[in-house]
This record gives structure tokens, sequence and C-alpha cells, in this order.
């Protein structure tokens, strides 16, 4: 006798249930494909607008940094309205983490008050897409009245805000990705992304540097990053030296009190290192004679070394090529001036 199956159906679930979840297993389905085809049609789009962008670029983009190269006492003061408006904000804050005094200035408060928060000294960068944004006006005759150099970031180059420019920023002519072609996406983008690039051509004609970026950027990972060995070196007193000729009991007491587990080993003079005598040289040297040894015979000379202006995450590297845990911090002369051990990295969050 042969059973035939036609329909297994789940057990607690009736026909109608089972149906109903193989439809809407069907229609998540369906959902998830439309999704995704609808986020790589935008960024596709946005991707595509950002290519064209940056082949129109020309010398006019030179001269917009001339103009927001701005000395002595000066800002960049950026404005937009709307969507422009929240771009501006980030385009104020790159510029001044990145060595250009900026802040943005809102073109409505501009008209009530704000507008004593532009100098003479400063450049204006104004962010409109038509060009013919109302509450920007009062920003565009004052740059006007006094002198105030003035850069367009817009898409219409015939835009009142173009023609009074001293220099106008054309974006490229693409549709939204939004598929009404309303909502502000591919052209923010683009102001966006030009505004990173204005930052960064100004940052390189600064030659901002690392040690400048942590002077902007003490807190969080960033600052963590840039912390140089001698924001965490030990000095001093607490340095663990020894002369050359001492016995190895005296510098065995000295390893123990400074507690690096390691000690430098001074020239003759007492001024440069000389070598470096740590827990394996110890081991290596273990035998009933070390006593009568001085330190000079016991240490190993010319010990990796590290600057005080190096990065401290460089020194850390090191110390884990070489799997040790100490670092001796010395001048250009060879003087030791500091030590660094592998804890005083990881205290500080650097990994």
């Amino acid at each position: 006798m042969r059973l035939e199956i036609d329909w297994i159906q789940p057990v607690g679930l009736s026909l109608e249930e089972t149906s109903m979840t193989s439809s809407h297993a069907i229609a998540s389905s369906d959902h998830a494909a439309a999704d995704v085809a609808s986020v790589r049609r935008v960024l596709l789009a946005e991707s595509d607008a950002l290519r064209i962008m940056a082949d129109q670029q020309s010398d006019i983009v030179a001269q917009a940094l001339d103009l927001l190269t701005v000395k002595d006492a000066g800002r960049v003061i950026v404005s937009g309205m709307g969507k422009s408006g929240h771009v501006g904000r980030k385009i104020a804050a790159t510029l001044a983490s990145t060595g250009t005094p900026s802040l943005y200035v809102h073109p409505g408060e501009a008209s009530h008050g704000d507008l004593g928060m532009i100098t003479p000294h400063d450049a204006i960068l104004a962010l409109s897409n038509s060009g013919e944004t109302p509450e920007l006006t009062d920003v565009v005759h004052y740059s006007r009245r006094f002198a105030i150099p003035l850069v367009a970031m817009t898409s219409q180059s015939g835009s009142t805000l173009a023609q009074a420019a001293d220099v106008a920023l054309i974006l490229p002519k693409v549709g939204e990705a939004c598929p009404m072609g309303l909502a502000p996406t591919t052209s923010t983008t683009l102001m966006l992304a030009l505004g990173d690039a204005l930052a960064v051509a100004l940052l390189e004609r600064k030659g901002f540097s690392p040690a400048d970026f942590q002077i902007f950027h003490p807190g969080g990972q960033l600052g963590r990053r840039l912390l140089k060995v001698d924001d965490l070196m030990h000095t001093g007193d607490d340095l663990p030296l020894v002369a050359g000729d001492l016995g190895m009991g005296q510098v065995l007491l000295v390893m123990t009190n400074k507690s690096f587990g390691c000690v430098g080993v001074l020239t003759g003079d007492g001024q440069r290192l000389a070598g470096i005598i740590t827990d394996g040289d110890l081991r290596r040297h273990l035998e009933p004679r070390l006593f009568d040894r001085t330190a000079n015979d016991v240490m190993t000379a010319d010990p990796k070394t590290t600057r005080p202006n190096a990065l401290a995450a460089e020194a850390l590297h090191v110390m884990n090529a070489r799997s040790i845990t100490s670092l001796f911090v010395v001048d250009n002369a060879k003087r030791p001036v500091g030590i660094i051990h592998m804890h005083d990295c990881l205290r500080a969050g650097i990994a």
C-alpha cells in the first residue's frame, strides 16, 4: 500500500494560516528586493553626480580658495538656508577642525543683528542650490557694501547669487535622487562633498600637520591616536638610569625601585644612553658571579629608542614588534629625556 502526500501542513496551523504565512514571506521578500534596488539607485545617482562634478573642476576653484584663504583674524563665514544651511553647518565645522577658522551664520538671524558677526577680515561662502534664496539677500548686500569676499555655491550660473559673487562654484545640473525630483538629495551631497574638498585643499595649502590635528581634536579616538610620546612619558627622577661602572647589586635595586623592568646605562660622561639592562639580560647572565659584574658587562648596547615628538601609537607598535614593554626616549644627542611603558599607551586608549 502506497501513501501519496500532496500537501504537508505545518503543525498547529490551518491550511488558510499556512497559505497566509507563505504569502507574507513572498511579500516580505519582494519588499526587501525593492528596498535594495531603491537604495542602490540613489547611491549610484549621487556617485555619478560626484564624478561629473569632479570632471568639471577648473581654475575657478583655485580662485575660490584664494578668497577663502583668510589671514590675520579672518574667518570663513558659511551661510545657507534650509537643507543648504544644514550642509553649511557641517562645512563650517570641517573647516574649523582642519585649520581654517570658520563659523556658520544663519541668514535669517543675520538680518536681525547677526551681520555684526561678519567682519571686513572675513570671507563668505554662501550656499543656495537655486541661487535665489531670499533670506541670503542681506548677507549678499552686506558683503558687497563692505567689500567682503563672497564665494557662491549654486547650481545656477545665471542666478542672483552667482552674479553677485566674486567667484561662483557651479554645481552640475543633475536630477535629484528623489523619484519626484523635489527633495534635496543629490544637490546637498554635491555641496557637502565640494565643501569637504575646499577644506582639504585649504588644509594642504597651510601644511596642516598631525600635530595641528591634535590641537583641534584633543578628545575622542582621533585625539588618542594623535597623542605624542612626550604626552605620556615619565621624566626626571622617575627615569631608571645607572652609571656604566655601577655594580649589578645596585643596578638590581634601581630596577626594582623604578618598576619599569629595565634600567638605562649611561655613557662615561653620564650624558648619553649607552645601553639597557632588561629582565631578559638578567636571565641570560644569571650565574654566581653576576654580582661581581658591572652594568657595562651585562647591558645590551645601542638599545631601540624613540623620540619625544613621535606618535605614541608608533612607540607602541615598536614595543609590540620587539616584544618589549618599555622604550627610552632620547633627544637628538641621544640623551635620555624620558621613558614610556606599554601600559602608559594602553591606559591612554591607544591600541
